[in-house]
C-alpha cells in the first residue's frame, strides 16, 4: 500500500505542504539545487493531479518517432500525426 493514502503521511504532508513549497522556491530563487526535496514536490503533485501537462510529452514523442498519442476526447484510440506536413504547409 502507498504510504501517501495513509492518514498519517497525508495529515503530515498537509500540514507541511506550503513550507515545503516555500524551501524549494526560494532554493530556486537563489540557485541552490535541492534535487531530492524538489523531485519528491514534484513527485507529489503529479500523483495527487488526475490530469496534467504530459500530453505535450506524448506529441514530441510522436513527432521525433512516430510513438502516437491519445486525445482526451477518444480514450484508447492512439493517433499518430504527420507533423512534418504541418511544417512545410505552413512555410509556404
Amino acid at each position: 500500500e502507498n504510504l501517501l493514502l495513509d492518514n498519517f503521511f497525508t495529515d503530515a504532508i498537509n500540514k507541511c505542504q506550503q513550507g515545503w513549497r516555500k524551501v524549494v522556491a526560494t532554493a530556486s530563487i537563489y540557485g541552490v539545487p535541492i534535487p531530492c526535496l524538489s523531485t519528491a514536490l514534484a513527485f507529489y503533485d503529479g500523483y495527487r493531479s488526475k490530469r496534467l501537462p504530459a500530453n505535450l510529452i506524448q506529441a514530441q514523442r510522436d513527432y521525433f518517432g512516430a510513438h502516437t498519442y491519445e486525445l482526451l476526447e477518444n480514450p484508447g484510440t492512439w493517433i499518430h500525426h504527420k507533423w512534418t506536413a504541418l511544417k512545410k504547409k505552413s512555410v509556404d
